[in-house]
């Protein structure tokens, strides 16, 4: 008996059997069962995402034999099974795309008057419906407007921007979406499994990855490894198939660009061109670390603690500053969109990466070898005066406390030695470490213990990780460790975030009365009727 390649002999019969696209099939499965049955219907959506297998479904649920119109066909009447094996003489199936003349719409239409030869309805499918001719379309049009009773329309097309309104005003219209490579994974296993097939979980989660949403790529990726790696489907087979980059390469260079090792950088890269490797695809892959790196600094709950390099991972993303990985994912994901235009691919990878490392902050100058871009010292509040940092007192190891939800604790008045808009300008920090210090105002300071407070609105600026790193520079400064406890409640002083709004505002109306008052303004005005927009005035830096 000959192979049946897997995207034809797994393709579904039952909307049951569908992967994903519950929004189209819960609509139609309510319209059959509710006997509401509309003459056209549209299936839109990118190449194999089930819009001609949907169709065919419907034209069994429309021609079930046994059970009527119905959203359960029951696949053994003779309607179902010659419409599953494509001889079924009501279901015209036609391909736009070799089909476009006009004279062949009209050939096709002029067969629409008459009763179907054996079904319940007469249908027509017709895929990739936008390669039709405007002549066509036009002869097309009429007919699915008022059509007979006995026939319904089935259009499916990768393009429904070039069908005309007049069409897609005729049509129910139902968009198949992208699959979910977790979709698509599950689908793999199951098919595996019922296959027989010995398959690695990390090479099926790099097909469903390289299928990009479609399923029948997937089926057809996996016929393509099943050939390459002898009917078994494992990691390293697939990978050297879809010319993939081993993981460990691109979290070595990750590994490099912490600690900013340029030459190791272009000797990994080195090694990773004897493979004539998708460089592409390896960018595609640095950006998934990056958004694990990232999640790793933010929300360390949802990070994927079990992947094959989560260790490495980890420790990488305790050296480098959540704002730096932040640049790097962007940098990354404009590099991969610039390759095609690299006078060779590897040449642009070099380039993508020694951006990274171009745009790597300086140290800092405390801090325990962290590095952070350091901020300029901003200017000291109106009616305050420098001062000394606060003297240093014996305090145990350093900790970060979480934030604190209750203010029942008695406010006490800042030591008059700790001017903390001052104190926050010259600490080392950046990003939200920064801005959470800027939102806060000085409580007071017992022993290894320092307590700020901030508004109930700026509470997403603190977290375990941000805290512990105010913590850390805090405990620079001073000279001795400290731990950080942060109050919720009204903050009753300015903070450094406030003043530096305030200062802002000040410097705006000064730039506005500016203008009002110069007399070449003055002039112009009256000459000319000429009006000042005050949005357009910016004070000078």
């Amino acid at each position: 008996m000959s192979y049946q390649v897997l995207a034809r002999k797994w393709r579904p019969r039952h909307f049951d059997e569908m992967v994903g696209q519950g929004h189209v099939l819960r609509a139609l499965a309510n319209g059959l069962a509710n006997g509401r049955l509309h003459h056209a219907y549209l299936f839109t959506g990118t190449r194999g995402v089930g819009k001609t297998t949907v169709a065919r479904i419907l034209a069994k649920c429309l021609n079930c034999e046994a059970d009527g119109v119905t959203d359960h066909p029951c696949g053994e009447c003779a309607a179902c099974t010659e419409i599953d094996a494509g001889r079924f003489v009501d279901l015209i199936e036609v391909d736009a795309a070799s089909r476009t003349k006009v004279e062949d719409t009209r050939e096709l239409l002029d067969n629409v008057q008459y009763a179907p030869t054996r079904g319940r309805f007469k249908i027509y499918l017709i895929d990739e419906v936008h390669m039709l001719s405007a002549h066509s379309f036009n002869a097309l049009l009429k007919t699915l407007e008022e059509p007979p009773e006995h026939v319904k329309f089935l259009l499916a097309t990768t393009d429904p921007q070039r069908l005309p309104v007049t069409v897609l005003s005729r049509c129910l219209q139902f968009n198949l979406k992208p699959l979910l490579p977790k979709m698509i994974g599950e689908q793999l296993e199951r098919i595996a499994e019922a296959e027989g097939i010995e398959a690695d979980t990390a090479a099926v989660a790099r097909l469903s990855r390289a299928a990009d949403g479609s399923m029948r790529d997937a089926l057809s990726l996996t016929d393509q490894a099943l050939a390459f790696g002898s009917g078994r489907l494992m990691d390293a087979e697939v990978r050297d198939m879809l010319g993939s980059i081993e993981q460990d390469f691109i979290v070595e260079l990750l590994e490099r660009l912490a600690a900013s090792d340029g030459p190791g950088l272009l000797e990994t890269v080195s090694r990773m061109a004897e493979g004539a490797p998708d460089f592409g695809e390896a960018l595609a892959e640095m950006l998934a670390m990056l958004h694990q790196l990232s999640l790793a600094q933010t929300v360390p709950a949802v990070f994927d603690s079990d992947g094959p390099a989560a260790e490495r991972l980890a420790a990488i993303a305790e050296r480098m500053d959540p704002a730096w990985v932040q640049l790097l994912y962007q940098i990354v994901l404009q590099g991969r969109r610039d390759l095609p235009l690299a006078p060779d691919p590897r040449a642009g990878f070099e380039m993508v990466v020694l951006r990274m490392l171009a745009f790597e902050p300086e140290p800092a100058d405390a801090g325990g070898g962290s590095r952070r871009p350091s901020p300029s010292p901003a200017p000291s509040p109106p009616g305050t005066s420098p001062s000394a940092a606060p003297t240093a007192t014996p305090a145990g190891d350093a900790t970060a406390a979480a934030a604190g939800s209750g203010t029942g604790r008695a406010r006490t008045a800042p030591a008059a030695d700790t001017d903390w808009h001052r104190l926050a300008a010259e600490l080392s920090l950046s990003g939200m470490a920064q801005a959470l210090a800027d939102h806060c105002d000085w409580v007071g300071r017992e022993g290894g213990r320092v307590t700020l407070q901030i508004d109930e609105g700026h509470r997403h600026l603190v977290n375990d990780n941000v805290t512990a790193r105010l913590a850390e520079a805090l405990s620079a400064h001073f000279g001795e460790p400290v731990s950080v406890h942060i109050e919720m409640g009204e903050v009753d002083a300015e903070t450094p975030a406030a003043a530096a709004e305030r200062r802002e505002a000040e410097r705006q109306a000064e730039a506005r009365a500016a203008i009002e008052s110069d007399p070449n303004i003055a002039a112009l005005r009256a000459t000319f009727d000429a009006e000042v927009i005050s949005e357009s005035i910016r004070p000078r830096d």
